[in-house]
């Protein structure tokens, strides 16, 4: 049918010029459409009513694959006038879809679900409009016109569900000018949004704002999966967009119910051939957190299925990180626990001649347009003949493959289900030398263990349809397959390749180094997890993919260890202080909270003595009006000791830096108050310090139009810097490995692993955003 004759088509159900031609240039609705209205002709013989024209419309752009053989009946009824609103369309869509996975459905059922041959005399609708006025009159009356109607009409719904809308809104209508009286002027206006005030002083800082952190309403992966996520029931797989629905979907569903208890059941199952970076956290959290949102079960499940690339510490360092996530496996387990059953469910798809065994080389089915396969028509008993001499060793590798009767969405045809390897896998030895595929194993171990949901990043869309196929041309259950948006961070790789280059060449020094993105690095620079998964919920779950500056990650950082992370002083750059006139005989303790804004959440001890030391920055000769800190003609206050120090002397190297200053001190509250307060150490102990920059210098380091020298060539070799003798109070020395600080006035430091017993290594986690006029 040419172009115009569909437009005119269209045209007769009542659509608009422009709509029609809109609707038209989308080939999926205007296929429905076509055809909806075609059947329609089998029942009206003449013009197609307006109303029913509408409804038609709503059908063909509302129904789901699986319900497409109820579509002739929903026509039937529109056409007989037996569904007459966009109500009772959304109930029967609804009605039939669930009962796509059977046979058929009982037609009073239907009926009644619907509201067939229903109708409300004049005094029903107004009674239950009348009730439903009464219900919220306080409000009407406190808001009169400008109240927003919905409630109300939700109400009067309950005891007239299919009354039209028109009839309700006009009873309506009627009811509020009679309790109300005709609208005035002031009815007609606008009211004037509410200004809400911000409470002062809730700029960030990066000093002591714990009470802002406290306060901020950051979502939570349990609020996320809670409130914003909405997935299917389990058991409803057939409700859900391109699922294919079988003779057998509604007993496996029943089947799959009767085993989980009606569950959700979810797992995340990495490859063991490397370890997890941010990406992969973002998939832990989705799927861990959307079963504990649901009080549902999920597994850890290691895609174990090439045993070249596979070693014993990535299985060990990714349940470590998964339970450092804060999750905990309902059950581990391996894809090799299930090479018996992927085996034998192999043979029975050589059997039902789904399957066949190939001799094409690896190279030859490389590209896009493979030469087909010369063995694609071979027998069923030859292939299942072939299959057992693959397992039984009598082939070379890349000899032989088992490949699936399917074509991939991308137009991959009839992909490998098993190749040959002879490599002792590392749980089952040498009792296997055929090992399944990926596009072979991963949907038959979602159905072997029963997931309700298989979440997954969006580049597995385009095996959506394949995933279906295989469940269904095996006669087992068949989950869900949901995608999701994957994340990508700025200025950071996180190809495992390209990692290990960057160890061999010794830019980093191994998959934990602080620079990079890895999980293990991010806890080692000292992110902790509850940040991690506050940052995954801050992205939320879109089919969206995102790429995001490292910035946001940090800033959920440091809302966390705002107000988990003490505060202590430590100075990196020191500059020794003699005061000439300390007041006391020997050095004083004096307090200082771990949290200032906080004073309840404890305090610790710091030495204050004769022979202190500052930042080497936080003095100057002569400074500006914009410098608040130490100088020859300005006093500064130190924290926590209720004292200023004004210098007297300065006592400088040949080179006319200055390597200690004389001063003198006076109480806080015998002086005018200073401009500002430094940090400061006595009787310190020396720490090693090292401060991380980032590791590549463009956004994209991997892509050659942003750098064309390659990764390798992008990196920042000063990225890290190590500070060997930093000063610090003498309560640190009890700091345990990953423990947190915030050094006063510096940054956010973690305990690093390098850390023995006679000496204490911090890392920079992040700075704080200082204030510069402080500076």
């Amino acid at each position: 049918m040419v172009a115009e004759d569909v437009i005119g088509l269209f045209k007769e159900i009542g659509l608009s010029d422009e709509k029609a031609k809109e609707t038209a240039k989308n080939d999926h609705v205007a296929k429905n459409l076509k055809s909806v209205i075609e059947l329609s002709k089998k029942t009206i013989s003449g013009n197609i009513p307006k109303p029913a024209g509408t409804l038609l419309y709503g059908l063909a752009t509302k129904f789901k694959e699986q319900a497409r053989a109820h579509v002739p009946l929903l026509v039937e009824y529109i056409c007989k006038e037996k569904l007459t609103s966009e109500l009772q369309l959304a109930a029967a869509l609804d009605f039939v879809l669930a009962h796509s996975a059977s046979e058929g459905f009982n037609t009073a059922d239907f009926e009644k679900t619907c509201g067939v041959g229903v109708s409300y005399t004049d005094a029903e609708v107004t009674i239950a409009v009348s009730e439903a006025v009464a219900k919220h009159k306080d409000a009407i009356v406190e808001n009169r016109y400008r109240l927003v109607v919905g409630p109300v009409i939700t109400d009067a719904r309950k005891s007239i569900p299919w009354v039209e809308g028109k009839r309700l809104k006009d009873e309506l209508d009627k009811q509020l000018e009679k309790l109300l009286g005709p609208k005035t002027a002031e009815d007609n206006e606008r009211p004037a949004k509410k200004r809400v005030d911000k409470p002062a002083g809730e700029k960030f800082d990066g000093k002591d704002s714990s009470s802002k952190a406290e306060s901020a309403e950051a979502p939570t992966i349990s609020e996320l999966m809670k409130t914003r996520v909405h997935f299917h029931a389990p058991g409803e797989n057939h409700r859900t967009d391109g699922y294919v629905v079988t003779k057998n979907t509604t007993e496996l569903l029943k089947k799959h119910l009767k085993e989980t208890g009606g569950k959700v059941v979810t797992r995340f199952p990495p490859e063991p051939n490397g370890i997890l970076h941010i990406g992969h956290a973002k998939a832990i959290n989705i799927n861990f957190g959307y079963a504990a949102a649901k009080d549902g079960l999920c597994y850890l499940r290691f895609d174990d299925t090439n045993p070249e690339k596979e070693e014993e510490k990535f299985f060990t360092a990714i349940q470590d990180m998964v339970e450092w996530l804060g999750y905990k496996p309902y059950k581990i387990t391996h894809s090799s626990d299930y090479f018996q059953e992927l085996y034998d469910l192999a043979v029975e798809l050589i059997k039902s001649n789904q399957a066949y065994v190939c001799h094409q080389k690896a190279e030859e089915l490389k590209g896009f347009n493979p030469p087909p396969s010369p063995w694609a028509n071979r027998p069923v008993a030859e292939s299942l003949k072939l299959f057992e001499d693959m397992k039984c060793g009598m082939f070379e590798e890349g000899a032989a493959t088992l490949r699936m009767r399917v074509v991939l969405e991308e137009g991959k045809v009839d992909p490998v289900a098993y190749r040959i390897k002879y490599v002792p896998h590392h749980r089952t030895g040498d009792k296997w030398c055929i090992y399944p595929t990926y596009d072979y194993t991963h949907c038959l171990c979602d159905s072997l263990e029963n997931i309700s949901h298989s979440l997954c990043t969006k580049e597995f869309q385009q095996r959506r349809s394949s995933y279906y196929w295989l469940c269904n041309a095996l006669n087992v259950y068949c989950p869900v397959q949901w995608e999701y948006g994957r994340l990508n961070v700025n200025y950071t790789l996180v190809s495992k390749r390209k990692i290990a280059k960057l160890i061999e060449t010794q830019i980093v020094r191994d998959w934990d180094d602080p620079r990079l993105f890895t999980l293990t690095a991010l806890r080692r620079r000292g992110f902790p997890p509850e940040a991690i998964n506050n940052f995954c919920a801050l992205l939320g779950v879109t089919m969206a993919e995102m790429a995001v500056d490292p910035q946001l990650l940090e800033a959920c950082v440091r809302d966390v260890l705002n107000v988990t992370a003490p505060r202590t002083m430590v100075v990196l750059e020191p500059l020794k202080v003699t005061i000439t006139n300390f007041p006391h005989t020997s050095h004083v303790q004096v307090e200082a909270p771990d949290f200032p804004d906080k004073p309840a959440k404890g305090k610790h001890n710091v030495a204050f003595a004769s022979e202190i030391y500052i930042e080497a920055s936080d003095f100057r000769k002569e400074a500006d009006k914009n410098y608040k800190r130490l100088t020859l003609s300005q006093p500064v206050g130190l924290r926590y000791a209720n004292v200023v120090i004004e210098v007297k002397k300065v006592i400088e190297d040949k080179e006319g830096n200055p390597v200690e200053l004389l001063a003198e001190c006076r109480p806080l509250n015998e002086v005018e108050k200073p401009k500002g307060f430094i940090h400061w150490v006595s009787e310190p102990v020396v720490v090693e310090v090292r401060l991380y920059e980032r590791l590549f210098r463009h956004k994209a380091p991997e892509d050659p139009n942003e750098v064309p020298g390659g990764f390798l060539s992008d990196c920042n070799l000063d990225s890290i810097r190590v500070i060997p003798i930093a000063l610090a109070d003498k309560h640190l020395l009890g700091a345990k490995l990953y423990d947190k600080f915030q050094f006063e006035r510096v940054g956010f430091f973690s305990v690093d692993p390098d850390t023995t017993c006679d000496r204490l290594v911090f890392n920079r986690t992040v700075s704080l955003k200082e204030d510069t006029a402080k500076n």
